[in-house]
């Protein structure tokens, strides 16, 4: 089975107006990783939810979807 490359919109639970746009191969524990204070840049917003998340096959594909968000 093809690996899929998540972009996924996170919003914080505790400061709603906070939003985190990121990139994994593993939804489930890259959230965890956010939750649980592993990343520095979001950390201060716990906890976090996935607000969207959207699959490519490609990771070319991916990255430039996730640059695109990030490019307001």
């Amino acid at each position: 089975m093809r690996r899929f490359y998540h972009v996924y919109i996170l919003v914080s639970e505790s400061h709603p107006g906070k939003h985190y746009t990121g990139l994994t191969t593993n939804l489930g524990a890259r959230l965890a990783s956010h939750n649980s204070g592993q990343v520095p840049h979001t950390s201060n917003f716990r906890p976090w939810r996935i607000e969207t998340a959207v699959a490519f096959h490609r990771r070319s594909k991916a990255v430039a979807f996730e640059k695109y968000l990030k490019s307001h």
